[in-house]
């Protein structure tokens, strides 16, 4: 097995997206703010599934949390000055199974303050659902917003 603790991250998935098979998921993350004008609906790319389900290759959730401190902090120019070494220094996570792979995009990519509060407030903010659950005609896609009714997609 490769020791990758060795490899700078942009290495390790250079490695990723040449020898791993991708990995299509059919989950998908419907969220909502009060702030945004429609329903945001992510889907987790096919390459990164595939990179943390084999392990191994990412840093934990944490690191990129602290990154994203200090790109909100006015003097930033870039993440080597700062704390950029932690992409490739931290311990990479295990193995993660799809559902907890896709817990790690969330917490990744959706802002923290959705995914902290989702279920505060009069209905959830955040929805996780199977791309046949969400309406396969994209002509009002720019109104969609998460139902009130059990959580679902609308």
């Amino acid at each position: 097995m490769i020791d990758w603790k060795k490899y700078k991250l942009n290495e390790r998935i250079a490695w990723s997206h040449e020898s791993l098979e991708p990995f299509v998921t059919q989950y998908r993350v419907v969220y909502e703010d009060v702030d945004m004008d429609c329903a945001a609906i992510l889907c987790p790319d096919s390459r990164f599934m595939a990179a943390l389900m084999h392990g191994g290759l990412m840093p934990p959730v944490d690191v990129w949390h602290k990154l994203q401190e200090d790109e909100a902090r006015p003097d930033f120019t870039c993440h080597s000055d700062f704390r950029g070494h932690l992409l490739h220094e931290t311990e990479p996570m295990r193995p993660l199974t799809e559902k907890e792979a896709v817990e790690f995009i969330i917490m990744k990519d959706v802002p923290q303050h959705i995914w902290r509060t989702w279920n505060d407030g009069n209905k959830p903010k955040i929805v996780i659902c199977r791309l046949n659950q969400l309406p396969q005609e994209k002509e009002w896609r720019d109104a969609w917003r998460i139902s009130n009714y059990l959580g679902e997609a609308a």
